[in-house]
């Protein structure tokens, strides 16, 4: 449901390092598109008011001259960071491909131009290409950390891992800060490695000023880190640390969510959520608010929210079929939204048109089993699972998926290992496993 999340970092640490800032805008002459009203905390803070001030100078000096490209894309950036702020990509990714497009128009070997394309296209999920892109605008200037950055995600997305560490270790010798660690940190969880997921991701929020956006979407993924690990304490501070330094942050409600529905208080969990929701418009919190709500015994509000989940989801991926500059692949999520509303075919169908796209990514393949094993296709998970632990993740979930399709495939052996992976290790409570799969698990191991 959310943005892939290596891009979610990209975004983030590229825009604030360009210290471009958001502005509402007008100027028809300029542009056809023009910033929405915030709504919220963000919208009352003094960080809106410092904005304001410089989109006046900015507005100048693209009616002094139109054609200018370093304003062109600072107005990409603008629109990029305001997609963050309010979670409307579709409007802004559609807004910033313009300007990209016009700068490339005129010139086409344009490197910031081309970083932002790429940047954009995998926040649209068109891996491929966003890859592609990158891939050219490395070659323009191979020394910038970014680029590597972006190269980073588009092979990870793509499924081809050892690229991705490759450009790693470059990008963290030209440039270690915030944007580097993150994807140190990220490389190591997925190959299965959570004590140095969690050391990089600490040093990552160290080099980040406290209360910035980057710093705090940061910060919150260190917690999550710590719910997969079974430290709830840890995630707790974490995510209410990000709450002190940037009040109103939807990303840390969601965390105190999950570890409020884990300890089955349920109308705490359904509040976070409710509140997440109401801050950042993120498909994400709605998909797990069906979750908590179905889970409360609240099957009507679940319904509904499901309902609200695939109809979003299926808007936004139609709103760009006729046109270049907008067209959101959300596939996967799809999948897993039909799945839960008990449709297998169409997850199935989802699953498999996301598949097609990157057939090597852990992620993928993963949906693509678990599909098969709800639908009751247990001998066809096999494959998929086997291309989905590839890496040696020790994700919770996926490992309690895992031991499920082993076990109705009768490998007992290896049902029963990655079973005591999932939920054996670390400490206090265990890793933050849904409920329901959780349940599910123990029955079956209980059994083998």
């Amino acid at each position: 449901m959310k943005k892939g999340r290596i891009y979610i970092v990209t975004l983030i640490l590229f825009v604030t390092a360009a210290g471009f800032i958001v502005l509402r805008y007008k100027n028809k002459e300029t542009s056809a598109y023009e910033l929405l009203e915030r709504n919220g905390p963000s919208a009352k803070t003094r960080e809106w008011t410092i904005t304001r001030n410089y989109a006046t100078s900015l507005i100048r000096s693209l009616k002094n001259n139109p054609g200018d490209p370093k304003a062109s894309l600072a107005l990409a950036a603008l629109f990029i960071q305001e997609s963050r702020v309010t979670g409307n990509h579709v409007y802004y990714d559609k807004a910033a491909l313009k300007f990209v497009n016009d700068v490339l128009k005129k010139d086409s070997a344009n490197f910031n131009a081309l970083t932002y394309k790429a940047l954009l296209y995998l926040s649209q999920h068109h891996f491929a290409d966003g890859l592609a892109i990158a891939q050219q605008a490395q070659k323009i200037n191979p020394y910038n950390a970014f680029i590597y950055g972006l190269l980073i995600d588009g092979y990870t997305e793509m499924g081809w891992y050892d690229s991705a560490v490759s450009c790693t270790d470059q990008m963290i010798s030209i440039r270690p800060d915030i944007r580097s660690y993150s994807r140190v940190s990220y490389q190591r969880e997925i190959h299965g490695d959570y004590p140095g997921a969690i050391n990089a991701m600490k040093m990552a929020v160290d080099a980040g000023a406290p209360g910035d956006e980057a710093t705090e979407w940061t910060r919150v993924q260190l917690g999550h880190l710590y719910e997969n690990t079974g430290d709830w304490k840890s995630a707790e501070m974490y995510y209410r640390i990000a709450l002190e330094d940037r009040p109103g942050y939807a990303p840390a409600y969601g965390g105190l969510a999950r570890l409020a529905l884990a300890a089955r208080n349920y109308p705490e969990a359904i509040g976070y959520y409710l509140k997440a929701d109401s801050l950042l418009n993120d498909y994400s919190f709605k998909e797990e608010l069906s979750d908590a709500y179905r889970i409360a015994g609240q099957a009507g509000e679940a319904d509904r929210y499901a309902r609200l989940v695939i109809e979003g989801l299926s808007k936004d991926a139609r709103s760009g079929q006729n046109d270049e500059n907008i067209g959101h692949y959300a596939d996967r999520e799809l999948a897993y939204a039909w799945l839960k509303a008990g449709n297998y075919d169409k997850a199935l169908e989802h699953a498999m048109l996301e598949y097609n796209r990157r057939p090597e990514n852990i992620d993928v393949n993963e949906t693509v089993a678990w599909v098969c094993y709800n639908k009751g296709e247990y001998a066809q998970a096999l494959p998929y699972l086997k291309m989905a632990l590839r890496t040696g993740t020790r994700n919770p979930v996926v490992l309690c998926h895992a031991g499920l399709i082993y076990a109705a495939n009768g490998n007992k052996e290896a049902a029963r290992a990655s079973f005591r992976q999932a939920m054996g290790s670390g400490s206090g409570s265990g890793p933050n496993i849904p409920e329901a799969l959780k349940d599910q698990s123990q029955r079956v191991l209980k059994t083998l």
